[in-house]
């Protein structure tokens, strides 16, 4: 039995690492950063032909520090409000004995 239990402990302990490994706010900030650094830098080395077709507006640069902010928003998030994994259930999950509806029917119309 103790080997049963370690090896169900050892498996939660990997199923919550693998939760935070995958958290979609790791993700999705990552990804508004890194393209946020791409456009804020696309921005900064902006033509003035580019800078033309906008009509004066660095909309490279304005959009890039605009993800820039949301993608270490979204990690800041993360780093400070970490998930934590669903606690696993300690059996199936069973109806009451009197069924789905707890033992109450509906009146059926006349």
């Amino acid at each position: 039995m103790s080997e049963l239990h370690r090896e169900v402990s050892e498996l939660e302990g990997r199923s919550a690492t693998a939760a935070r490994l995958f958290d979609i706010r790791r993700i999705i900030g990552g990804l508004f950063t890194l393209y946020g650094v791409i456009v804020t830098v696309a921005g900064v080395f902006a033509s003035d032909a580019d800078l033309e077709k906008a009509e004066g507006v660095n909309i490279n640069l304005w959009t890039g520090l605009g993800m820039l902010a949301l993608g270490l928003f979204f990690l800041a998030w993360f780093a400070l409000r970490p998930g934590t994994a669903p606690e696993p259930a300690d059996g199936p999950a069973t109806e009451s004995a009197d069924g789905p509806g707890g033992g109450k029917e509906e009146p059926t119309a006349p």
